[in-house]
């Protein structure tokens, strides 16, 4: 990694910090009945129990309890049950929904994680080719790496917790082998259990930016939680806390971590619009913040900009397929047969050389990306995902085309805009963004689009572009060599 600038080296420490979930949705999990939302009870003076179960209050423990726990040896299997007990009131109190029964919580160590869960799942070969082929276009991902291997091993480095729906349990890890747990990462998974189970979390996500809006309600929540939970941590609360740090470390791909981050980062913003009556909500609340899981975000766009939450779904830019008959498209089973990645992808994709150590230069530079704050990087929202060329995004679609013979990618990539110059703009960054990588254009643009070229061992996204604007249309067309763009996709 480059020396960063000291506001982008704030950011990347923020991001090991804070991305502390991996809610795994679950096919069969089914939508719950949306949940009566109520007020919590106020413990009483001599914490004595309730006849009944009430908010604020849950196996024995009520939310303001102080516990004889102690975390420098990890915790016991009694100490454990007592903290999760307690987190469960503080959860219920905070987010005014009643747990209906216990939630299994296990605490693993950083290396067990990585062998159990981390790479868990089969992975297609037609999964791996079309994410392959998605991550360069992206320009995150060269030809050189395995985008699914690099997905892994970051999660593997920095997730502090998850919420399996389909097993109904907790996995936190714990930073050393005696197992210890930050309360803010328990209180937060406890948050996707309440919404798994009782708010009908369990959504389809068939694309990337279907993933980042749907994750940014399930996250923006969860979040939204765990800062007030933080909050409260060493005032009015007593709290445990581990005894180390936040993520494993290793070696991060930045650019990829971005992407991912969305949720964390716009989720709780979007969650806390519509919690103060912002917008089209009426009274807001918790009672508001409900009633989104039966009317989820559309895309990203809408997390990161509220104000355009219920505008609808985003545009289908048609891109029909005009290849020649030895380039086939690729899809995967029970996913969209296209890439779709909004605006979480595409700031990734201009900010990722602000971390890249490989050649000189930017294109976003960080003020562009990073949220500030009296002179310092947001630490709960670090990124920007509206920057200058995504604004105004309306839709993509991004088709993956394998050749019949040699197995060469190629791809063919339509990003609808709100306006013409908000489709100029993307463009004009794109074309930065290529000559980062070391682009040279070989065909000025005509009626077909202009070409640029990637020369081999300029950079490891060596390969042939076309790049065409058409009103409020930006058409990107790839393959291995000049000659081979038009067969990918034939201009007209």
């Amino acid at each position: 990694m480059r020396a960063l600038t000291p506001a982008a080296a704030v950011a990347v420490a923020a991001l090991v910090v804070l991305a502390g979930c991996s809610a795994l949705p679950a096919a069969e999990s089914q939508p719950g009945q949306q949940p009566t939302v109520g007020e919590p009870e106020s413990a009483p003076s001599d914490l004595a129990d309730p006849d009944e179960d009430v908010l604020g209050w849950e196996g024995g423990y009520w939310y303001n309890e102080s516990l004889p726990v102690t975390t420098g040896d990890g915790l016991n299997g009694t100490e454990r049950e007592m903290v999760v007990n307690r987190s469960m009131a503080r959860v219920e109190r905070l987010r005014g929904v009643e747990f209906q029964s216990p939630v299994d919580v296990d605490v693993v160590s950083r290396e067990t994680y990585r062998e159990e869960y981390a790479n868990a799942g089969n992975t297609s070969e037609t999964l791996r080719t079309f994410d392959d082929a998605k991550f360069e276009a992206l320009l995150l991902v060269g030809e050189d790496s395995d985008a699914i291997d690099v997905q892994r091993s970051n999660r593997g480095s920095n997730v502090l917790g998850f919420y399996s729906s389909a097993a109904d349990r907790i996995v936190v890890v714990s930073p050393t082998e005696t197992p210890q747990i930050r309360e803010t990462t328990l209180g937060h998974e406890l948050v996707h259990a309440l919404q798994f189970r009782q708010l009908g979390a369990g959504y389809d996500t068939p694309t990337r930016d279907r993933a980042n809006a749907n994750s940014g309600l399930i996250e923006g929540d969860a979040r939204f939680v765990d800062q007030q939970y933080g909050d409260r941590c060493g005032a009015a609360w007593d709290c445990v806390t581990d005894e180390g740090g936040g993520g494993g470390g290793g070696d991060l791909h930045l650019g990829v971590y971005v992407m991912k981050y969305f949720p964390y980062s716009d989720g709780p913003g979007f969650v806390e619009h519509v919690y103060d009556g912002d917008g089209d909500a009426e009274d807001g609340g918790w009672e508001a913040v409900g009633d989104l899981y039966d009317a989820p975000p559309a895309s990203s766009e809408q997390v990161a900009q509220p104000e355009k939450y219920g505008e609808g779904e985003p545009s289908d830019p048609t891109l029909r397929d005009r290849s020649t008959a030895d380039w086939q498209r690729v899809s995967v089973d029970g996913r969209a047969p296209y890439g779709e990645v909004g605006v979480g992808g595409l700031t990734a994709m201009f900010a990722y050389p602000a971390y890249d150590d490989s050649r000189d230069g930017v294109v976003l530079s960080p003020r562009e990306f990073l949220n500030y704050e009296d002179g310092e990087v947001n630490a709960e929202d670090p990124f920007e995902y509206t920057t200058t060329p995504v604004e105004g995004w309306d839709g993509e679609r991004l088709w993956v085309y394998e050749h019949e013979a040699d197995g060469d990618l190629g791809y063919a990539w339509r990003i609808a805009w709100d306006s013409p110059g908000d489709a100029e703009e993307f463009a004009a960054s794109y074309r930065d963004l290529l000559r980062y990588w070391g682009g040279e254009r070989v065909r000025d643009a005509d009626g077909s689009g202009e070409v640029w070229r990637i020369p081999e061992g300029e950079s490891q996204f060596a390969d042939a572009f076309r790049v065409t604007v058409d009103d409020d249309r930006v058409t990107i067309v790839n393959a291995p060599t000049v000659d081979d763009l038009d067969a990918v996709h034939e201009p007209r």
